[in-house]
């Protein structure tokens, strides 16, 4: 039996490949885990190979053997004997235990040999890993000095960057903050060049660098302005504008120099064209007024826009203004000449209305033609309120012109029609078409129209005093109904329109009057004012006809005076229904009544005088209260018309059934009587009897008093209506002031006969003989 000596220990590399190995083997269990049907597999291998059957050679031995009745091994494999097996023949148990010794040696060998091999190779891989993974690791450790040599690097390398560029940065810094502090700098600097330049006699407001030098300037102070902060910046903003100062005074200079020397042109263009006239014509008037003065100021233009440009400065403005005054005052000495002796001329040859027509027409004229010229050389310039030096003074002329012959103007009339030429014509249609170019002539406009409407004012109340309420009728005035009667004669001979001309005729005169008035001034005068002088002109108006009235009721019947009253109440409310106002005015009074007691108090020494701080000392007791009282002139017509158609109706229905109504009051007289019950034995004697043995309603005489009513019916009452058709041309008018009279008479039959049915036999109705109430009411109808 030979054995192989066992290997050696492995070192300290194999044990690290084994220890990796047995992780691997572990790793790959746990992340690749059998399945129970694989673990089964196994498990069942495992048994298979338990027990290793005996090799063929040995097995046929062992049965060759047992047949010859001894145990004979023998073993002749080729494998077994390459293998260095021995061939024995066993006697006794010694010698099958050494052989068996030998042969499980020999097996051992032979089965131990493979995967000893096999383990050599492994361990030389190992190494080889090991050896492998040895330099892979000095590798790594290499790449990693490489690695932080390479960040060190980086981190240097980026340092270096951001420096640059931080020095980068500041340097840009720098250069701008030497830039920007060259250009503040410059500002400043300017002030010695600027200087002088406007301090220098070739130097004018005409010459080519004058404006550029101003404008940088402006620039200059507008810096200094706007950062105070800086050193001495006060002292240079001072002498910017001691600089500025005198560019302004040379441009206003320039352009006043500019305009004189262009009026001086014109004015020698004048002489020369008028020669040994006293005027020149309108036509050469304006193209030496205008075109050669546009032409002579040509140069002031450049200058006046460069002055419009910059305007929203105050220095500016200022010297705007200035300019536009030197404007207009050197327009103003070419022009007012001729405008005064225009207008002169105006008011020598026309009438009032003519002259101010013909005066507005050319100052509105010369207006255009100035605005015109001035947007020439402010074409900037919005503001209108620049021409009110030139166009004011022009405009007074006319003014100064009208308002004398305004102030002696008596005519109402001929003010209306003032009135609507400045009101309708002037600033109505011309100066809303050319609002902007004639703005500057609407204050001195509208302060004549105020003048006029002042004047109007004045005229229209004392035409309200002389001509409505002290009016004096002539006995003509008052001839009515004969008046009326002519007219309705005349009525059928005359065409519409002289009809109406009739009509108004036979108006008391204060109403025509004051239906004219009122129309003429409703459109003259703002509302407020006419409202006063309406609701003044009405209550005059409603007086005057209340007392012509009363003088036609004593020169004629009562009736006369009533439908007179009617009439004229009537068209009078009708003719002021159309003024869109109120004809109520409000009075303030100052009242003093209080005056007295406070004073005898104080005489009492039940007061002081002079305690202020009680509220009846001097001050308050010296005070007066203010009244105030609300007149309704429209509503007092209505009151006065009310009461007189009332009073008309009551005298109509008493003229016509007065019996009955007296008869009626008797009746109820004696019916009270007697529910009074009265003990007197005389009452009791004639009460006690019926109504129809009564002295004053036995049948005759109710028969004589009910033929009274039927005579004043048929007699007088148609007279009654034809004084209405008279006096009232309207038939509803009629019909509706007839109707209560009609009601009231209709209600006397009725009242009355009730009493005759109630009181009287059927015999003694027959001779009553009251006439039905169907056949009263169809009479009076027809009398419509």
């Amino acid at each position: 039996m030979t054995t192989k000596a066992s290997t050696p220990p492995p070192n300290l590399h194999k044990s690290v490949a084994i220890s990796r190995g047995y992780n691997f083997a572990s790793t790959w269990e746990q992340n690749a885990p059998l399945s129970e049907q694989q673990q089964a597999a196994i498990v069942a291998l495992s048994h298979a190979v338990a027990e290793r059957p005996y090799p063929i050679n040995l097995k046929q031995d062992h049965i060759s053997r047992q047949e010859n009745g001894g145990l004979t091994v023998s073993t002749k494999d080729s494998d077994f004997a390459d293998s260095q097996a021995i061939d024995a023949v066993l006697v006794n148990t010694n010698q099958f235990y050494k052989w068996f010794t030998d042969l499980e040696s020999a097996m051992r060998s032979e089965t131990e040999e493979k995967y000893q091999h096999y383990v050599d190779n492994l361990t030389e891989r190992i190494q080889t890993c090991d050896d492998i993974l040895r330099q892979v690791d000095e590798t790594l450790d290499l790449f990693n000095d490489l690695q932080l040599q390479h960040q060190a690097v980086a981190t240097k390398t980026k340092t270096l960057h951001d420096a640059c560029d931080r020095l980068l940065v500041e340097k840009q810094r720098l250069i701008e903050f030497a830039e920007a502090l060259r250009s503040k700098l410059h500002y400043f600097d300017e002030l010695e060049n600027i200087a002088t330049n406007f301090y220098s006699a070739k130097v004018n407001v005409g010459s080519e660098n004058f404006l550029p030098l101003l404008k940088r300037l402006d620039e200059c102070i507008s810096y200094v302005e706007n950062n105070p902060q800086y050193a001495e910046s006060s002292v240079y903003l001072l002498k910017f504008r001691q600089l500025q100062s005198r560019a302004l005074g040379m441009i206003r200079s320039h352009v006043l120099a500019v305009l004189k020397a262009a009026s001086s042109q014109v004015q020698a263009a004048i002489r020369s064209t008028a020669g040994n006239k006293t005027s020149v014509s309108e036509g050469v008037e304006a193209s030496v007024i205008y075109v050669r003065f546009k032409a002579a100021a040509t140069e002031l233009k450049p200058v006046s826009e460069e002055i419009e440009s910059r305007s929203s400065r105050k220095e500016y403005a200022q010297i705007l203004a200035d300019c536009h005054k030197l404007y207009c005052e050197q327009r103003l000495s070419l022009v007012k000449g001729i405008v005064l002796q225009r207008i002169s001329e105006y008011a020598k040859k026309e009438a009032l209305p003519s002259l101010t027509r013909s005066g507005c027409a050319y100052l509105m004229q010369v207006c255009q033609l100035e605005h015109q010229l001035f947007d020439h050389f402010f074409p900037s310039s919005e503001d209108i309120s620049g021409l009110a030096p030139l166009i004011d003074p022009l405009s007074t002329y006319l003014y100064d012109t009208l308002r004398p012959k305004l102030i002696h103007e008596t005519n109402v009339d001929l003010l209306c029609e003032l009135v609507d030429i400045l009101k309708v014509e002037v600033l109505g249609e011309q100066l809303s078409r050319r609002s902007e170019s004639l703005a500057g002539l609407r204050p001195t406009l509208e302060r004549i129209l105020a003048d006029i409407h002042e004047r109007l004012t004045f005229r229209a109340r004392t035409h309200i005093r002389d001509e409505i309420a002290n009016y004096i009728p002539s006995d003509e005035d008052l001839d009515y109904p004969a008046k009326l009667e002519r007219s309705a004669e005349m009525k059928s001979e005359t065409t519409s329109v002289e009809e109406t001309s009739e009509l108004i005729k036979t108006w008391y005169p204060p109403l025509e009057k004051t239906v004219s008035c009122l129309s003429k001034l409703y459109r003259s005068l703002e509302s407020s004012v006419f409202t006063g002088l309406a609701q003044e002109a009405v209550e005059f108006c409603s007086l005057s006809i209340q007392k012509a009235s009363k003088l036609i009721a004593k020169r004629a019947t009562a009736m006369d005076g009533q439908l007179f009253l009617i009439k004229h109440l009537l068209i009078l409310r009708e003719q002021i229904a159309p003024f869109d106002i109120e004809f109520s005015v409000t009075y303030k009074e100052l009242d003093f009544s209080h005056l007295l007691e406070h004073l005898r108090r104080i005489l009492r020494g039940q007061t002081s005088l002079f305690d202020w701080s009680r509220s009846s000392s001097l001050a308050r007791t010296l005070s007066p209260r203010v009244l105030e009282s609300q007149v309704d002139a429209k509503k007092e017509l209505e009151k006065s018309l009310k009461a007189t158609c009332e009073e008309f109706i009551m005298s109509v229905t008493k003229l016509v059934v007065d019996p009955m109504l007296s008869f009626a009051t008797k009746v109820t007289a004696v019916k009270v009587a007697l529910s009074s019950g009265s003990q007197s034995e005389k009452v009791d004697s004639i009460m006690g009897k019926p109504l129809k043995d009564q002295a004053f309603a036995t049948p005759d005489k109710v028969a004589e008093l009910v033929e009274k009513v039927n005579t004043a019916s048929q007699q007088e009452l148609p007279i009654v209506m034809a004084k209405m058709k008279l006096y009232l041309q309207n038939p509803s008018t009629r019909t509706i002031l007839f109707k209560p009279i009609k009601t009231n008479i209709v209600e006397a039959h009725i009242q009355v006969q009730k009493l005759v049915k109630a009181e009287y036999s059927t015999e003694e109705q027959s001779i009553i003989n009251m006439v039905s109430i169907q056949e009263l009411q169809e009479q009076l109808d027809n009398l419509l």
